[in-house]
């Protein structure tokens, strides 16, 4: 990273991940008028949305886009548009999920000022229970 600065001292450093939000209901108490019962519509399935999200690592701005899927294409698309937004050289920090390569590898190889540093493999056996993301059905 060091290197990338040295080469580019107004470069932008990216940390770029994706979340799945659930739309599931819980129950809670609520107030509502004596008499009457109030009524919570629950979807049966696990209705979700996926974001794409990247954090500038220099200044602190964010930028997160809703996307139907988490795949190699929507990764590049996401690219382009970042790429738009930032017009220096951008060193760009990537986990290993399977949708970050494929057409995501053939836009960093054909984009001069795209470099992308990935993160180490995970440890599994140093994973709490519970923090996979699952993907919608």
């Amino acid at each position: 990273m060091t290197d990338f600065l040295q080469d580019h001292p107004h470069g932008v450093i990216l940390a770029l991940d994706e979340m799945s939000l659930y739309f599931q209901a819980t129950l809670s108490r609520v107030w509502s008028p004596v008499g009457q019962t109030p009524v919570v519509k629950v979807h049966p399935g696990r209705e979700c949305t996926h974001f794409y999200g990247a954090l500038n690592l220099r200044d602190g701005r964010e930028v997160a886009l809703p996307v139907q899927e988490t795949t190699s294409e929507m990764t590049a698309n996401f690219l382009m548009i970042l790429l738009l937004l930032f017009p220096s050289p951008i060193l760009l920090l990537l986990d290993r999920a399977p949708w970050h390569f494929g057409e995501v590898t053939d836009l960093i190889e054909q984009t001069e000022r795209l470099q992308v540093m990935y993160f180490p493999p995970g440890l599994p056996s140093l994973e709490s229970p519970g923090t996979r993301l699952g993907t919608c059905p």
